[in-house]
């Protein structure tokens, strides 16, 4: 608790400074990295063809309402190629637009990548980190599919290389989990992160923001809960209705079961939520953005993930704040 009241006051006292965040209104995890590793880690995605415990039936059978994998997996992934292979091609295309990056890892992204034996998932983070341009590994799970073997094996791996392990929060409610058929509770999230604490890699988390039920103090409210967890880097989404989903269904029948935000307003939800986040949470993302071939609403025009961050950025400065100026 000191520890935390000292980066308050650090924050509170010197908020014209902000040298430490690279002169960014936020911890944002670019910085993170740069002073951890020497310059930019990108990430190669790589989809293992896992499943999830709410797909295959072991706690439900369908999947989150709002899932469609497709929504943010790279074109080049083939899940039936091998690792090495997938690798291959991403590499092929990452290095030309990100050659100044100081490391590539293997991204883990869709589905559950923990849901399996201990052995298989050696064999297939193995093979990633065989490869030659691989420096490590950054993990997406949800926080039922972990274990102390798992964590140990990754607490091994962590002594040479860099790993992330990132978990699929969503919502701190459990009627939230419930209704869009998560398969797990909040203090599943808990226990997993207490767990995976100081065990030499970072630990993340996903915070999905507008999901049904949820108004927007209710979601605001959610910050301090997030405080209270052992994070080292946070994700955040916006809702976004993609094709191939039961949401969509949903939505097709009844637009008004799901209130979504507009754009101005999503903006002024995020700063909001920002500047009573704990400043030594480096955020990664503020927003997702899905192909539009497949996104039904809502309608943010063209703009881009980095155009909506430029925005953010904007109106932190206009209001001058930033994150963690009303942390407690």
């Amino acid at each position: 608790m000191k520890k935390m009241q000292v980066i308050m006051e650090q924050t509170l006292t010197q908020p014209k400074d902000f040298t430490d965040w690279d002169n960014r209104r936020f911890y944002a995890y670019t910085s993170y990295l740069k002073r951890k590793y020497g310059g930019r880690v990108q990430k190669v995605s790589i989809n293992a063809s896992f499943t999830c415990p709410n797909r295959d039936g072991k706690v439900g059978k369908g999947g989150c309402t709002f899932c469609n994998n497709s929504s943010f997996t790279p074109s080049y992934i083939t899940p039936k190629s091998t690792i090495t292979h997938q690798l291959n091609e991403g590499l092929g295309f990452l290095e030309k637009r990100y050659n100044r990056s100081k490391h590539f890892v293997g991204y883990f992204q869709s589905y559950t990548n923990t849901y399996g034996s201990l052995d298989e998932l050696k064999e297939v983070y193995t093979e990633a980190l065989s490869h030659p341009k691989i420096s490590g590994l950054v993990i997406g799970t949800r926080p039922d599919c972990i274990d102390e073997a798992q964590l140990d094996y990754l607490q091994e791996l962590a002594e040479k290389h860099i790993i992330v392990l990132e978990y699929g929060i969503e919502s701190c409610y459990n009627d939230t989990l419930d209704r869009v058929n998560r398969g797990h509770s909040f203090e599943d999230t808990i226990k997993a992160l207490e767990m995976s604490k100081n065990r030499g890699f970072q630990v993340g988390g996903h915070l999905l923001f507008g999901l049904p039920g949820d108004d927007r103090q209710r979601m605001l409210d959610q910050v301090d809960l997030i405080n209270d967890l052992p994070l080292d880097t946070i994700k955040f989404h916006q809702l976004q209705i993609v094709k191939g989903t039961i949401m969509a269904k949903q939505y097709r029948e009844n637009p008004d079961f799901i209130k979504l935000f507009n754009k101005d307003e999503y903006i002024d939800f995020i700063v909001e939520f920002v500047e009573r986040l704990r400043p030594d949470i480096s955020i990664q993302r503020f927003s997702s953005e899905a192909p539009p071939n497949i996104k039904l609403a809502p309608d943010w025009g063209k703009l881009r993930m980095d155009q909506i961050l430029n925005q953010i950025e904007a109106k932190l400065k206009e209001k001058d704040t930033w994150q963690g100026k009303l942390f407690l």
